[in-house]
This record gives structure tokens, sequence and C-alpha cells, in this order.
């Protein structure tokens, strides 16, 4: 005989009196998780740091270390006088048209490249070559040839941001399924519409992915052309200032540039999502 305490299929999916199905456990509750909260961990890590820091740079010598407090002072006299401001200024000036140029021109060629075999033949040996080259091996020649100006500058920026720009967007386009143009064709598309309607689209995260990279390198390349070519800007500053041990105000340079760095990634991240804002939810968390 079945024990009494059985219950039958009826009352065993009979709602019970806190609404939930008789038999089955309540959903847990997630606990506060760090994880969840990155800025609180970001502000802690920071904090952690710039306390350490404070700590041991004023047990040393202002020469070999400044503290964040001294750093802030030269922080606020830079600004004030208008030097970090102006150099700031000179430093974007070759930052900006350097870069853009390398845009315009990678991005061109890449999908000449990818597009287009002989051309490809063409060109793919001398980036190769050139990409492989360090870049401060050429710039004596970049100096002797346009001299110790703007000029050098931007072409160094150039030199710096082009490659990663142009192999990026050669692999983009190549990246596009060749059964896809097929499909495309056979539905009556003309190359110019496979061209904007199937390849460049594809190509896109592939492009963003070259600028990004090309951010990072055209800001090494502002301040190596500063620190080889035209006494100006951010560099300038540097050479300045580790010539006269004033270690306080050698880090504004230093620390303005990190931080132009990562706001020009940032930058760079949030035009690829607006680029291409179906790749993020096609990525895995």
């Amino acid at each position: 005989m079945a024990s009494a305490s059985l219950s039958t299929p009826t009352e065993r999916l009979r709602p019970a009196e806190d609404g939930l199905v008789y038999g089955l456990q309540p959903p847990k509750r997630a606990g506060f998780r760090i994880s969840d909260h990155p800025l609180i961990l970001q502000i802690a890590a920071g904090a952690i740091f710039l306390g350490a820091w404070e700590v041991y740079g004023r047990s040393l010598n202002p020469i070999f270390l400044a503290s964040p407090t001294a750093i802030a002072g030269a922080f606020v006299e830079t600004i004030v006088d208008g030097e970090l401001l102006a150099a700031l200024i000179k430093s974007l000036q070759g930052l900006a048209i350097g870069f853009a140029l390398a845009v315009v021109v990678g991005i061109g060629l890449g999908v000449l490249m990818g597009r287009y075999k002989s051309v490809n033949h063409v060109c793919e040996p001398f980036i190769t070559i050139f990409y492989a080259t360090p870049s401060v091996a050429l710039i004596p020649l970049i100096m002797l040839w346009f001299g110790l100006g703007l000029n050098a500058k931007i072409v160094i920026i150039f030199e710096s941001c082009f490659f990663p720009i142009v192999i990026n967007t050669h692999a983009g386009v190549r990246n596009v399924s060749r059964a896809t143009v097929d499909v495309v064709r056979a539905y009556g598309a003309t190359d110019r519409q496979i061209m904007t309607k199937v390849v460049l689209p594809s190509a896109v995260p592939f492009v963003m992915a070259g600028i990004r990279l090309a951010v990072g390198r055209g800001v090494i390349g502002m301040v190596v052309a500063e620190f080889f070519t035209a006494l100006s800007g951010l560099g300038s500053m540097i050479i300045v200032y580790s010539n006269a041990f004033n270690t306080a105000k050698l880090f504004v340079p230093v620390i303005t540039i990190a931080l132009m760095g990562l706001v020009l990634t940032n930058l760079a991240k949030a035009l690829e999502q607006r680029m291409a804002p179906w790749k993020e939810s096609e990525r895995a968390d």
C-alpha cells in the first residue's frame, strides 16, 4: 500500500501559500559581489597605489622620485603659467595630421590590396620590409629629408600609425567569405554594390582594430619625434625637466601622455562600437 504521506500529482502541482509551485526551491538571490562593481575595484586599487607611492616617495630624495602631492603641485604650476597647454596643443597638432593621413592612406591602400591581387603582390613586400624595420632607424633619414620641424614629426607619426591600419584593413577585406560574395553576385549585384554593401561593412571591425592599435603607436611616434626632431610639445618638456633634474615636473608630461593615450584609445573603442554594433552582440561574455 502506498504511504499516506505521498501526495497526488495534482497536489504536487498545486501552488503553495508563498506563490511557488510545491516541491520547487525558490531561486537564490545573488548577494553583493565585488566583481560586479568594477568602478569600486578601480578606485580602491588607485587609492592604494597612490597611497603607497606617497609614502615611499616621501622617503626618497626628490631627484629620484617625486610624491603624488608634489606632482599635483607641478601640474597646477604648469597649467597656470600655460606651459602644459601650449605643449599639449603642439603635440596634438602633429599627432592629428599624421594620424589622419595614416587613416586615409592606410584604409585606401588596404582596400585596394585586399580587392586586387596585382596591387597586393606589388605592395606587400614593401609593407613587410618597412613594418619590420624599427622606426628609430629611419629617423636620421627623415631628419635629413624633412628637416627638424613639424614636417618631420608628421612623417614619423604617419609611419608609426600607417602599418597597423593597412595590415588590418587588408586582412578585413580578404576575410570576406567567397560564398557570400558569390550569393550576392548571383542576385545581380554589381562590383560596386558588393564592395559597399558586403566587403566594406564586413571589414569595419578589422579596420577599427587597426585604428585602435595605431592610436597607441601614434602617441609613441609623437614622443619619439619630439625627442629627436622638433624640440617642442610634451616631448620637449620631458627633455628640459630631465636635464634640470626636476622630477616632479618631469612627471607632468609623462602622465599627460599616458592620459592622452587612454582617452584616444577609448574614443577609438567607442567609435568601433558605433560603427560595428553587431560585433558586441556576437562576443561571448
